[in-house]
């Protein structure tokens, strides 16, 4: 009987010691016993704050693609700070705490790939170039040539900007030179001249009147597809938040992120 309970004694030790490190394998090499914490690292939810400098003119776009955004992933806050990409990038190399930028124009992005500071970037929307002027059109703008007429009061973007580079495009294809009263760092400075009477028309995006209400008309520019700009977005290499940072841009590019930018009159890549 002693032999007998020993023998059952070593049996139940082998066969818990077996249990043990099949228990050990799955937990090594498999997920079915996975530990709480490589299960959450192993998981999509996402946590921290992530912050965006983007190009003034996607201020309500990516407004609302933020409140989406944060609305998936509730653990996420996405800081916005909006400005002219030319700025923008300047503060990024200068050191500026970010982890995505997303510009109105390939060239301000390049500034900052250049200095290895951003991931590789990735085109997200297109925009063109429109005149905007008050509702009623005090000065009777109806072309781009218009612009030319030193009657006219007009406001540009300055030529670092990437809606200044642009208007400068267009001038020398379509062979207009404008007298600009002002040269400002930001479409949304043009159009508060604009709307402030301060300035009879001013050269901005499409997408920027539709944003900017009743108040003021826009004034199509016959041969604006010669200066299309590309808006490319990209995480930056010394993000804080680097895994909200590339989820933030995979967002902007997909399906959601896209129909927002296309209901605001943006291209398609």
């Amino acid at each position: 009987m002693t032999h007998m309970r020993r023998a059952r004694g070593r049996a139940a030790v082998l066969s818990m010691l077996a249990i043990a490190l099949l228990l050990a394998g799955c937990t090594a090499n498999g997920d079915a016993a996975r530990s709480p914490a490589t299960a959450s690292a192993a998981g999509t939810d996402l946590n921290g704050t992530v912050t965006v400098f983007a190009a003034a003119s996607l201020t309500d776009t990516f407004t609302q693609i933020a409140d989406a955004f944060e609305a998936e992933h509730p653990g996420v806050t996405v800081a916005l700070s909006f400005g002219g990409s030319s700025d923008l990038a300047t503060q990024i190399v200068e050191g500026a705490p970010a982890d995505v930028f997303a510009s109105a124009n390939e060239a301000q992005m390049e500034v900052v790939t250049d200095a290895e500071l951003a991931g590789a970037p990735v085109t997200f929307a297109t925009n063109v170039l429109t005149v905007a002027v008050p509702a009623d059109n005090p000065a009777l703008v109806t072309s781009f040539a218009d612009l030319g007429n030193v009657a006219v009061t007009t406001v540009v973007c300055a030529p670092q900007v990437p809606c200044g580079a642009a208007t400068r495009k267009l001038e020398n294809d379509l062979g207009v030179d404008i007298p600009a009263v002002s040269e400002e760092n930001n479409v949304t400075d043009v159009l508060g001249k604009v709307r402030s009477g301060q300035a009879d028309a001013g050269v901005v995006y499409v997408t920027d009147i539709a944003r900017a209400g009743g108040d003021l008309a826009a004034v199509p520019i016959v041969g604006a597809d010669a200066a299309i700009n590309a808006c490319p977005i990209a995480p930056l290499t010394d993000a804080h938040n680097p895994t909200a940072a590339t989820a933030f841009v995979s967002y902007v590019t997909g399906t959601k992120g896209q129909a927002v930018l296309a209901d605001a009159g943006f291209g398609t890549p």
